[in-house]
């Protein structure tokens, strides 16, 4: 198999070093350049000290970006729709693992981004990039966004149940989202600071995060809405940062129809995912890992998914876990990448993560 031309633009931040750090090892890639505006001409493992004499590639400038395969974009919101017919000139395939492309409706847009998209007529065409919904229409995508990190881990533990019609949308759902500090960026800030955030269990946005509208979207399509429509539901987000580098784990309390048990339960999460290669259900009966923990997640492509059924109140306690930077970013597009192309998802992506850590 002759080998893809995969080039990264953005790729000094945290997503942009996991990317390298995974195409490097992917055998069907060949990564060609890596482009950062702030660090032309330096050598790759001044910003990821990890892939040091793993790599001799340096940074090269946006502007001095050549043709390839395939093109992955690690920029900072807004900016990749700005300038999305170059970057699409410069390669038949895009993966944006911004949050420019993830939307399909403009409306839904600017509701929750507060501005006006810069290239609405590519909404409808782009794919959201998580295989485990969308696998068949990323076979034929030629444009691919990526998925927030802590949408991705509600919407994976939460659209079984909504696919299995069980879930009473007259009640809110409730999604409580912990995430780690490498979700914020690698740029440092006020929150970032270490004296500030040791220690820290801080309630960052408690109403109106952006996620909500993924959740909105995907759960609305999976439970059989029309496309562009979406949940008929209200849906109570919010996310508080905890002192983890990385991680996510979301506590989703959603209350069903009718009277279930656990077997039932069971029967929907193994129907939606007993094939799924980077789903695990996690559910034991005693010991300290019998839920999701993302602590032993880092540097793996996996979400762990669990429950606890409260009978009494007809509520679903779901819990999720994944490391944000990789199935919450760089993993899942190097999967959603892998399903584009026809190949085994799970190529370059088989570390299970590590423990102790």
């Amino acid at each position: 198999m002759s080998q893809l031309h995969v080039s990264i633009v953005g790729g000094s931040g945290y997503t942009g070093g996991e990317l390298i750090r995974l195409l490097l090892f992917h055998p069907n890639v060949e990564l060609t350049q890596v482009a950062s505006g702030s660090r032309a001409g330096q050598y790759v493992h001044s910003a990821h000290p990890n892939l040091r004499k793993i790599t001799s590639i340096r940074f090269c400038h946006p502007d001095d970006l050549t043709s390839c395969d395939v093109l992955f974009l690690c920029l900072p919101h807004g900016v990749s729709s700005e300038a999305i017919e170059r970057y699409r000139g410069l390669a038949p395939r895009v993966i944006d693992l911004a949050g420019d492309f993830r939307l399909r409706s403009a409306d839904l847009y600017k509701d929750w981004y507060g501005e006006t998209h810069s290239a609405p007529q590519l909404l409808q065409e782009a794919v959201y990039g998580m295989p485990e919904l969308h696998r068949a229409e990323l076979s034929e995508a030629t444009l691919v966004s990526g998925t927030g990190c802590m949408a991705t881990a509600a919407i994976l533990g939460l659209a079984p149940l909504y696919r299995a019609g069980v879930v009473n949308t007259a009640i809110p759902l409730v999604v409580d989202a912990k995430v780690g500090s490498s979700a914020s960026g690698a740029a440092p800030g006020a929150s970032s600071h270490h004296p500030d955030r040791s220690g820290a269990v801080r309630s960052f946005q408690p109403t109106g995060h952006r996620h909500t509208a993924e959740l909105l979207q995907e759960l609305g399509q999976v439970a059989g809405k029309e496309s562009g429509e979406q949940l008929d539901q209200i849906i109570a987000f919010s996310a508080t940062a905890v002192e983890l580098v990385r991680g996510v784990l979301v506590t989703a309390h959603v209350f069903v129809k009718e009277l279930l048990d656990e077997r039932a339960l069971w029967r929907i999460y193994r129907e939606a995912y007993g094939r799924e290669p980077f789903i695990r259900l996690v559910k034991e009966r005693s010991g300290v890992y019998r839920y999701p923990e993302p602590k032993i997640l880092a540097g793996s492509n996996y979400c762990d998914i669990g429950f606890e059924y409260e009978p009494k109140q007809q509520r679903v306690v779901v819990i999720s876990a994944l490391d944000n930077l990789m199935k919450g970013a760089a993993g899942n597009a190097v999967q959603s990448f892998n399903a584009m192309c026809g190949w085994d998802e799970t190529t370059g992506l088989t570390f299970p993560g590590l423990h102790p850590v």
